[in-house]
């Protein structure tokens, strides 16, 4: 359960375009822009082609007592590690916290989830729990070992829906059923309108419902929550994909269509390809570790 500790989910405003994290919503027709609070542009330049390693599919050893030095892409049908096992390997290589206005919902802890959250993967939503407290890297980190996502690819994604902040906001929308308890129509600063989006991977409340409050509090919900779902995709679960707008057919193992179907909600449109584009940008430059990202 969330504990009873949380932040006021207000000091990051993220001004973009609409965008879906589910199957019930129309694909956006452009990427959104930087994400960053502080004014830092995303760079123009060509992203790399080359993508993020996916490792072979081999379980992590349960009681293996070494921590990896990082957590690389797991292939679809991998053993999963546990989160208990992964906070134990974070743990065991700290990092110092660079996003000080994270504290508080940094030690907040999560939620379980319905299952209708994950569709077609329905049996992984017991695995989302958000228990996990740390510094703001160290969370990401546990989030990318418990999904099997490589925790580059995560920091960079984590950059640009937050400039890895989870007091961000964003997805401002005129529809009263779509603002969560709190957060009703102008009581974030915009007349008329609350936020969708919320937290380090802006969670989108009308999908995730049974996510929140714990995705707007916690840190660790917000990340467990979003890649759960990256790995549902990356399992070959989300066969609603092929039913709409979609630049190729839908398939399992796919890892940056599964960041691309994050933004847009669907597979390998252009609005997906751009949002994959800054993403890989941003890994390039490592974004995290530049002097601009540092607000500790």
């Amino acid at each position: 359960m969330v504990a009873a500790a949380a932040i006021v989910v207000s000091g990051c405003v993220r001004a973009d375009a609409d965008r879906s994290h589910g199957p019930a919503s129309t694909s956006s027709t452009e990427a959104s822009p930087s994400a960053d609070p502080s004014g830092v542009p995303v760079s123009t330049a060509s992203p790399s082609p080359a993508g993020v390693a996916v490792s072979p599919a081999v379980s992590p050893a349960r009681t293996s007592t070494a921590a990896p030095s990082r957590f690389a892409t797991l292939q679809p049908g991998a053993r999963l590690p546990a989160g208990d096992q992964c906070a134990g390997w974070v743990r065991a290589r700290p990092k110092k916290e660079n996003k000080g206005v994270n504290r508080a919902a940094n030690s907040v802890t999560g939620q379980h989830v319905d299952a209708s959250t994950f569709g077609g993967g329905a049996g992984l939503a017991k695995r989302v729990d958000g228990q996990f407290t740390g510094t703001t890297e160290e969370i990401l980190r546990w989030a990318a070992c418990k999904w099997g996502i490589d925790e580059d690819l995560v920091k960079a994604q984590a950059a640009i829906e937050s400039w890895w902040r989870q007091d961000t906001l964003g997805d401002f929308g005129t529809d009263a059923g779509a603002c969560p308890e709190g957060h009703g129509l102008g009581a974030d600063g915009q007349a008329g309108k609350c936020p969708q989006s919320y937290g380090i991977l802006q969670n989108r409340y009308p999908y995730m419902k049974t996510a929140f409050p714990g995705a707007m509090r916690s840190t660790a919900m917000s990340a467990d929550l979003a890649y759960g779902i990256w790995r549902i995709c990356m399992e070959g679960h989300e066969t609603w994909l092929n039913t709409v707008e979609r630049g190729q057919q839908y398939a399992a193992g796919d890892a940056w269509g599964c960041v691309g179907r994050w933004f847009s909600g669907r597979w390998h449109t252009e609005a997906s390809e751009q949002y994959v584009g800054r993403v890989k940008d941003y890994l390039n430059q490592r974004i995290w570790e530049t002097p601009n990202f540092q607000q500790p």
